[in-house]
C-alpha cells in the first residue's frame, strides 16, 4: 500500500506596490531646489533687495507730490515683474540645462507630476513675494512722507493690489511657458526678453502708425492686456481681451510646451 503525501502549497506573496510620491513633497522639493544653489538663492533674495533699493530711490528722488503708495508699488513692481518669470524659467530648464533630469525623472517617472510641482512652487513664490513687496512699499510710503513732512497717501484699494498680484502671476506663467517650450536656460531667457520687450515695442510702434492695429491691439497684444491690470479695475471688455490674448499667447504655447516636455528625450 502506497502512501501519497500531499504537499502544502507555498503561500503566495502579493508584491507591494509603492505609493507614489505625493505632490506636496514634490512641490516642497522644487521649492528647496530653487534655494539650494547660490544663483537660485540670490535670484529669489533679489526680489526683497531690489524692492528695498527701489523704495530708497523713490524716497530720494521722487517729488513730494508723487510720494504715494501707488508710486512705491509701481516702482517696485517693475524689477519684480522681470525677476519672477526668470525664477520660473530657471526652475523648469534646470532639469535640462544642469542635466539633473535623468535623476529627477527616474525618481518620479511621470514627468507631468514634476512639472506640476514646479508650477505650484513658482506660483507660491509669486504669492509670497508680492505681499512682501507691498509691505516694503507701505513702509517706504510711511518713511518717505515722514521725511518729506507730508501726509501719506494710500491710493490703492485691495482690489488694485489683487489685480497687480494677478499680473505678476500671469507674468510668471509666461516665463514658465517659455521654459517648458524651449527647455534651455539661455534660449528661454532670450525668448523671454524678446517676448517681454521687443514684441510689445513693435506693437506700440505699429499701433501709433496704423489706426486699424490700434483698435486691434487690445485683442492680440497680451502685454497690453495685462498692463491694464496695473491701472485699476477692469471692465468686462478688458477681461475678455485678457482672456483672448492669454489664450493665444499663453495657454496654447503652454499646451504645446507641456506636450514636448512629456515626449522630449532627457540626456
Amino acid at each position: 500500500m502506497t502512501i501519497v503525501q500531499q504537499r502544502t502549497p507555498a503561500p503566495t506573496t502579493v508584491p507591494r506596490v509603492p505609493r507614489p510620491i505625493p505632490l506636496t513633497r514634490i512641490t516642497a522639493t522644487e521649492l528647496r531646489k530653487m534655494l539650494d544653489t547660490r544663483s537660485g538663492f540670490w535670484t529669489v533674495a533679489s526680489i526683497a533687495i531690489v524692492s528695498l533699493l527701489t523704495t530708497g530711490a523713490v524716497i530720494l528722488w521722487a517729488d513730494r507730490a508723487d510720494l504715494t503708495y501707488r508710486t512705491f508699488t509701481s516702482a517696485i513692481n517693475v524689477p519684480m515683474s522681470l525677476i519672477l518669470p526668470i525664477i520660473a524659467i530657471l526652475s523648469v530648464t534646470s532639469e535640462w540645462s544642469q542635466r539633473s533630469g535623468l535623476t529627477t525623472f527616474a525618481l518620479v517617472p511621470h514627468r507631468w507630476r514634476i512639472i506640476a510641482g514646479k508650477l505650484v512652487a513658482s506660483v507660491a513664490v509669486v504669492l509670497l513675494a508680492t505681499p512682501v513687496a507691498f509691505a516694503i512699499g507701505a513702509v517706504g510710503n510711511l518713511a518717505g512722507t515722514a521725511i518729506a513732512g507730508v501726509d501719506p497717501v494710500w491710493d490703492l484699494t485691495a482690489a488694485n493690489l489683487l489685480t497687480i498680484e494677478l499680473a505678476n502671476v500671469l507674468g510668471m506663467l509666461v516665463g514658465f511657458m517659455l521654459g517648458v517650450l524651449v527647455r534651455s536656460s539661455a534660449g528661454a531667457l532670450v525668448a523671454y526678453f524678446v517676448y517681454q520687450f521687443l514684441l510689445p515695442t513693435l506693437a506700440l510702434i505699429l499701433a501709433a502708425q496704423q489706426e486699424w492695429f490700434a483698435d486691434l491691439q487690445p485683442w492680440v497684444d497680451f502685454d497690453f492686456a495685462t498692463g491694464a491690470l496695473l491701472e485699476g479695475a477692469l471692465s468686462s471688455q478688458q477681461w475678455t481681451q485678457l482672456a483672448v490674448t492669454g489664450l493665444i499667447w499663453l495657454v496654447v504655447p503652454m499646451a504645446v510646451g507641456l506636450r514636448l516636455v512629456v515626449r522630449a528625450e532627457v540626456k
